[in-house]
């Protein structure tokens, strides 16, 4: 059993750089887990999947943030981070980490991590 934690700054202001870390931890170990994500719900939507990136290194956004999102991993830390810039109130959500061992089904999640745009 994985577990995941989130962390970050809960205000961003406009225009600013949003950065968030995951920790990977637990007995199984990570290799099963093929991609290493990030997920948002923003305030009354739906869950939106922001980007993935996987064992080989390849990297994998949403078309419409692709242009602000960079996701990484250092491996000798177990964990991975979330970089959206020039962010907007439109960015303001709950953003969860998340692992697969395939591509779409998403296994083990983070507690969530609130994140508010806002002067």
């Amino acid at each position: 059993q994985l577990q995941l934690r989130g962390s970050g700054p809960g205000l961003v202001k406009p225009s600013e750089t949003l950065s968030l870390t995951c920790a990977v931890s637990g007995d199984s170990g990570t290799t099963d887990y093929r991609y290493w994500a990030w997920i948002r719900r923003p305030p009354g939507k739906a869950l939106e999947w922001v980007g993935s990136v996987d064992n080989a290194g390849g990297s994998y956004y949403l078309p419409t943030l692709k242009s602000r999102t960079s996701i990484s991993r250092d491996t000798s830390k177990d964990q991975f981070t979330l970089q959206l810039t020039a962010v907007t109130p439109e960015d303001t959500a709950v953003y969860y980490c998340a692992m697969s061992k395939s591509w779409g089904v998403f296994d083990s999640w983070g507690q969530g991590t609130q994140v508010t745009v806002s002067s």
